[in-house]
C-alpha cells in the first residue's frame, strides 16, 4: 500500500536517491528544496526552509495536502560551514546548528502530530559517521549530527507506544556533488581511511534508510545504523 513519504533536502545526492528508492516502491513522495526543482517527475516539490518554522510548517501541510498524512519523515536537509575551531565564527556554528539540528527538531515535531493520530509512523534522520567519531575542521557538524542521536532516542521513547519508530542513519563518505569537488589526493586519503576502500553510492545510503522505514523494521527504534564502509566501526 502506498505511503505518503516526505524527505528534507531532496533535490540531490542521498536526498534525491532516497526520494526515487520510496518511489520505486509506489510511494507518494514529496521533498523540500530551497527554490530549486527535482530531477524526477514522481516527485512533489514543495519549498522549505528548515530554519522557519512557518516554512517547515507550510512544507509539510502541502505534502498532507497532495498525499495524505505524512507516514514516513527522512530528515536529510543539511550543510556544512567547514573551518577550524579557533576560525569558526558565531554565524558558521549558529546556521549549522539551525539548519541540521534545529531544522530536524521543527520537522519531526509538526510531522509527529499527525502520526500520533494515525498510530503509526517512521521517522529517519540522516546524521553522519562524524557525529560519533568527530572530525577536524568540522565542530559545528559534528555536533549538529551528534545531536540528532539524542533526539531521534529520545523521540523513540516518548512515541513508541503510538507503534511510532525513529532511528539514525549514520552515512561516511559518499559520491555527491560535495566528494566530487574535492582534489584526487584528497579523495584518495579519505578514501584510504575507508576498511572497503571506495565511497558510498548515494542509493546505497537510500537503501538503508528505506528499509529501516519498512515494516520489515518494525521493531527497530532508537537505533543508529552506519553505513560508512566500516569508516566509524560502528561507533
Amino acid at each position: 500500500m502506498a505511503r505518503s513519504v516526505l524527505i528534507t533536502g531532496g533535490n540531490r545526492g542521498i536526498g534525491l536517491a532516497t526520494a526515487r528508492a520510496f518511489a520505486d516502491l509506489g510511494d507518494k513522495v514529496a521533498v523540500t528544496t530551497r527554490g530549486g526543482q527535482v530531477p524526477d517527475d514522481r516527485l512533489l516539490s514543495v519549498p522549505g526552509d528548515m530554519t522557519d518554522p512557518d516554512s517547515v510548517a507550510a512544507a509539510v501541510s502541502a505534502a498532507a495536502d497532495a498525499h495524505g498524512p505524512i507516514e514516513v519523515l527522512v530528515a536529510n536537509a543539511g550543510i556544512t560551514r567547514d573551518t577550524l575551531l579557533l576560525r569558526m565564527s558565531e554565524d558558521d556554528w549558529a546556521d549549522v546548528i539551525d539548519t541540521n539540528l534545529s531544522g530536524a527538531f521543527r520537522v519531526v515535531k509538526r510531522v509527529a502530530r499527525d502520526m500520533l493520530r494515525q498510530r503509526r509512523g517512521r521517522i529517519v534522520l540522516v546524521s553522519s559517521v562524524v557525529a560519533l567519531t568527530g572530525s577536524a575542521g568540522q565542530v559545528n557538524y559534528a555536533a549538529s549530527k551528534s545531536g540528532l542521536v539524542g533526539l531521534a532516542r529520545s523521540v523513540a521513547r516518548e512515541l513508541g507506544s503510538r507503534g511510532i519508530t525513529a532511528n539514525v542513519v549514520a552515512p561516511g563518505f559518499v559520491e555527491t556533488d560535495m566528494t566530487a569537488g574535492l582534489d584526487d589526493e584528497t579523495r584518495a586519503t579519505y578514501r584510504d581511511q575507508v576498511p572497503l576502500g571506495r565511497f558510498a553510492e548515494p542509493d546505497e545510503v537510500a537503501r538503508v534508510i528505506r528499509w529501516v522505514a519498512s515494516e520489515d523494521a518494525a521493531y527497530v527504534t532508537g537505533a543508529v545504523i552506519p553505513v560508512d564502509g566500516g569508516l566509524g566501526m560502528g561507533h
